[in-house]
This record gives structure tokens, C-alpha cells and sequence, in this order.
């Protein structure tokens, strides 16, 4: 099963703004370049360097708020189509070069709430509001780019 890769997002610093992307490097010590989340911190692991999500959710959650806001407003990093983000932490994506492994579901946060009332309860069920993962295999990754399951497990 494969998908494609239809969005790239980062933000440099904690709730700063979104700048959309064609294409990023993705490395292991830092996540996708310029993303404040990537960096691993001194003695960290890196469990939360990127966030995807998918758009049959982002689709749904706005269908059922009757809006049609950007995905980037979700924060987060990679908006992925045709392909259901696994839901089992270990699981692995594969994105070119790129190796992602899923740590856990991004819950939603109260900042979907302030940006639409509705938003963070319309994104909770069913791991809408999508996957974290940490950078197994860095690489550059652009929109249109084919992703798909990872037959590596986790370190």
C-alpha cells in the first residue's frame, strides 16, 4: 500500500508561523530542517520530530464543522494521502530515503479550539489529528513524493 506526500509544513519556533514547502531535508539529529520540533536536545531521543497527518482527516474534521481551512493549520509537518498512518508505535513510513518510525498519536490541542470552536473534538476520534514519529533515515522529501510502509523495526 502506498500513498503520496501532498503537503510539507515547519514552523522555527514555538507557535510561530507556518511556512509551507515543496520540498525539505530530513535528518536524524534534526527532523526536517528549520522545524523547531526536529532538534534533538542533548541526552533526548527524539520522539517527537515530526507530525503527519492525513488528509481524508483534515477532509472530514472540516466537513463536519462545515469550514474549509488550510491543512497547515493543524501544525502539523506532513500532510500524507492515500495511505493510512499505521497506528502501532514502531511502525515505520518510507518517504524516498527517508525512514520515519511512528512513537504515537498527536492528540489535539486546545490551539485547534482557539482557531475553530469544534476543531479539537472533530479531530480527537479515530487518531485524526495524526502520528509523531522520530527520524530513522534522513534524506530530502517533496510534495508528490510516493510513501509507504517500512519493513525495518525499531532499534
Amino acid at each position: 500500500m502506498t500513498g503520496r506526500l501532498l503537503g510539507i509544513a515547519r514552523h522555527g519556533r514555538p507557535r510561530g508561523p507556518i511556512e509551507t514547502l515543496e520540498k525539505v531535508a530530513v535528518s536524524v539529529e534534526g527532523g526536517l530542517a528549520g522545524d523547531f520540533r526536529g532538534t534533538v536536545k542533548p541526552g533526548g531521543r527524539g520522539r517527537r520530530q515530526v507530525s503527519l497527518m492525513e488528509a481524508r482527516h483534515w477532509a472530514a474534521a472540516m466537513d463536519e464543522l462545515g469550514h474549509d481551512l488550510p491543512w497547515w493549520n493543524r501544525r502539523c509537518n506532513l500532510l500524507v494521502d492515500g495511505i493510512a498512518l499505521p497506528r502501532v508505535p514502531g511502525s515505520r513510513l518510507r518517504i524516498g530515503d527517508v525512514v520515519i518510525e511512528i512513537i504515537q498519536e498527536c492528540d489535539p490541542c486546545s490551539r485547534m479550539e482557539q482557531l475553530l470552536p469544534g476543531l479539537e473534538a472533530a479531530l480527537t476520534p479515530d487518531w485524526r489529528g495524526g502520528a509523531l514519529g522520530r527520524v530513522i533515515a534522513g534524506g530530502e522529501i517533496a510534495v508528490g513524493d510516493e510513501i509507504g510502509m517500512d519493513a525495518g523495526r525499531p532499534e
